[in-house]
């Protein structure tokens, strides 16, 4: 048969479990945890916060991240915002709004971040074409390229941009000039008037050969 519980009262209470006494260091030689307080002799470990180092932390020397060669070219971080993977604009597909819009609605950066689509409302919106579009919707991004435009105004959309576009600077390139080339006269064996005829040159004087 099971012992009978015991009545719960004060002179009754105990915990769940064994209870264990903290480790109490730096007591005396006596404590058992004396001198060192189980951190050993002088060194890194020794100190405070030894144990929670930064990920790729190497003990000071130079780390792997930095001993690697170098990725030159738009893919590195010091051509901000030139690669690709860094952008001032985050991305939306049309097949994102067929998802989770209804037909007829009014779609907003707030609307967009209400929805799960955006983090925040800090960046620039654009619009994509990826996917197909059937519900008619009216859209106020940033951005918006001209397949999405075309699916949107296909479905009987309209797309309302926040921000203006960019014109992209047309360079023109200065023609090299061509060198001018000298008329020649047709039909006449005449100089032309700019060109003087050269001078004759005067016939060299005989002189008389030494007498022997």
């Amino acid at each position: 048969m099971p012992a009978p519980e015991e009545e719960l009262n004060l002179s009754t209470l105990k915990p769940a479990q064994k209870r264990t006494a903290r480790k109490r260091v730096g007591r005396g030689m006596g404590s058992g945890k004396g001198r060192y307080s189980g951190r050993g002799i002088k060194g890194q470990k020794a100190r405070s916060g030894s144990h929670n180092m930064r990920p790729g932390f190497e003990g000071g020397q130079m780390p792997i991240y930095m001993r690697l060669g170098k990725k030159r070219g738009p893919y590195s971080k010091d051509a901000m915002p030139v690669g690709p993977h860094r952008t001032h604009t985050v991305s939306v597909n049309v097949c994102d709004l067929e998802r989770v819009f209804d037909d007829g609605a009014d779609i907003t950066i707030e609307t967009l971040v209400e929805k799960g689509l955006l983090k925040n409302t800090k960046i620039d919106v654009k619009l994509l074409g990826d996917g197909e579009l059937t519900k008619k919707l009216t859209i106020r991004v940033h951005a918006i390229s001209a397949s999405a435009r075309e699916k949107v105004e296909a479905a009987g959309g309209t797309v309302e941009l926040l921000r203006e576009p960019k014109v992209k600077k047309v360079r023109h390139h200065k023609a090299k000039p061509v060198a001018a080339e000298a008329p020649e006269a047709e039909g006449t064996d005449e100089a032309p008037a700019d060109k003087a005829p050269a001078a004759e040159e005067p016939a060299a004087e005989e002189t008389p050969e030494a007498e022997s």
